[in-house]
């Protein structure tokens, strides 16, 4: 295999990208060492609603592929240690239970029937049937049967996330738009399981209690004229760069960053394209009426396991010692023993480092606002859920000490209850779980466990701002985690079968 080129830029980086080689040091003081000024305006008092959240799928709390179990969603779980009644977030229900395809509903579906161990006969005839089966009543029921209804209007959420929503969407989407886009009709696909039009279903549940012309920033307003909001999150900007990921394409944006439509075509947003947007939701949210303001960083989208590292010419190797770093990444449920460049959809390591680039500067700009606010005597802070999952990466740098001590990485300490889960992809078989466990099986999105690791670490922030609560039962989380308390038996038998779902699956993560 030819070998790869000399450390340099991807030549498609645009030039305001500032390609780094050393990892970001966590911000380990939410204040970022500004005292409040005096001369902001006067606090809310006595808010009616403790806690709001502005997000994308993160907040939202999918896991595995669809919006569930919200009530495990990281907002949720704050907001039970806070002792905060009435926290309200949709739920989405259907045949796999979730929107828009549950994986591991899947695997659990296929177990039932098939169980393990499995004959050949099973394996290659009968069971790729009943998946087959199985996703098109997930489609049909979504599209064409009763997760096609109108959303109930009665209750307006707290968890205000839509997943697959950027800075951009977060400023202009509407539920009219998205009830409009939802109910264009579609000829059933057999081939098809995830269903058409599914994130305009999931943002018109949420937004539809706020009216038609109602965005995620509109709403979260309503709440604060509404009584005002104690503690408002605005979490967003992971997907100005995660499709490149999980696309393994990336296309910097153009012109049209700003365009609902036509920035679909780009994955990875320019640091300067995201500054404009960035400016213009920070704007938005002074006007919101909020005791305090918790901004959050974007992580680095490659740090999640859908972003596999390999090394197809000295196996488990970085492209060179020290680098955080493989020479290519790829799909999970592809080996590295089988990974060819010319025949595998991937990124190069110079790709990868500038999409961590670019995100560092968005991270720069989203701690700027919070100087600024600061300075102005408003509330606000800065949440790092970016150096939060730094510290858990497990190939990038716990299980390379030269990596770790080049970059002077700073491990997070994973609480005993959750002792042995990492960041690998997850994998299980009939013994149990062989790895991963703080990420679901969409290789994207965190598990109920790794949710539970973002809710203690918004609590350590809010505690900073004197906001008290519990600390995360962790032990109590891990058993709510079905994942983890109980490993699909069937997670390796049916990969192989599973992967053309998870490619539809993922690629579908930006709204359409």
């Amino acid at each position: 295999m030819a070998a790869l080129p000399a450390d340099h830029l991807d030549p498609a980086t645009p030039p305001d990208v500032v390609v780094t080689d050393h990892v970001r040091p966590p911000v380990t003081d939410p204040t970022l060492g500004r005292p409040l000024g005096d001369h902001g305006p006067a606090p809310v008092g006595a808010p009616a609603h403790p806690l709001v959240v502005v997000g994308d799928s993160l907040t939202q709390g999918m896991s595995s592929g669809a919006v569930s179990r919200t009530d495990l969603a990281w907002p949720a779980v704050v907001a039970r240690c806070l002792g905060v009644g009435g926290f309200t977030g949709p739920r989405y229900a259907g045949p796999l239970d979730g929107l828009p395809f549950n994986l591991e509903s899947l695997l659990r579906a296929l177990e039932r029937d098939f169980g393990p161990p499995l004959d050949p006969l099973e394996l290659f005839v009968s069971l790729p049937v009943a998946l087959q089966r199985l996703a098109d009543g997930n489609e049909d029921y979504w599209e064409r049967g009763a997760g096609g209804a109108p959303p109930p209007t009665g209750t307006r959420y707290h968890n205000l996330a839509v997943y697959g929503w950027d800075v951009r969407d977060c400023l202009s989407s509407t539920a009219g738009r998205a009830a409009d886009r939802a109910a264009a009709r579609t000829d059933d696909d057999f081939t098809g399981a995830v269903p058409e039009h599914d994130n305009d279903i999931a943002a018109h549940v949420v937004l539809a209690p706020f009216g038609r012309a109602a965005t995620q920033l509109t709403a979260a307003r309503r709440h604060g004229l509404d009584g005002g909001i104690d503690t408002l999150v605005i979490a967003l900007g992971a997907n100005n760069a995660l499709t490149a990921v999980v696309d393994k394409k990336v296309v910097w944006s153009g012109p049209a960053f700003a365009d609902l439509d036509a920035k679909q075509a780009y994955t990875v947003w320019r640091p300067t394209h995201f500054a404009q947007e960035y400016g213009h939701l920070v704007d938005v949210v002074r006007t919101i009426p909020a005791r305090r303001v918790l901004l959050t960083t974007v992580p680095h989208v490659t740090v999640a396991p859908i972003a596999h590292g390999v090394n197809p010419d000295r196996p488990g190797q970085k492209w060179r010692p020290g680098s955080r770093y493989f020479p290519y990444y790829t799909d999970p449920w592809i080996t590295e023993a089988n990974f060819r460049p010319t025949t595998h959809r991937h990124l190069t390591h110079q790709q990868a480092r500038a999409i961590d680039s670019a995100v560092d500067q968005y991270n720069g700009v989203i701690a700027n606002a919070v100087r600024d606010a600061r300075d102005d005597g408003r509330d606000w802070y800065l949440f790092d859920l970016c150096g939060l999952l730094d510290g858990l990466a497990h190939r990038r740098f716990a299980t390379d000490a030269t990596a770790a001590a080049r970059n002077g990485w700073q491990p997070r300490a994973v609480p005993p209850a959750l002792a042995g889960l990492d960041t690998r992809f997850f994998r299980s078989d009939p013994t149990g779980r062989l790895q991963g466990g703080l990420f679901s099986l969409d290789a994207v999105h965190p598990t109920t466990a790794g949710y539970g690791l973002i809710a203690q670490a918004v609590l350590d922030v809010l505690a900073v701002a004197g906001v008290t609560g519990k600390p995360v039962d962790f032990a109590a989380l891990r058993r709510e985690d079905t994942l983890n308390a109980q490993p699909p038996a069937l997670m390796n038998a049916v990969l192989g079968l599973l992967a053309p779902f998870l490619d539809r699956l993922l690629t579908r993560r930006q709204p359409r």
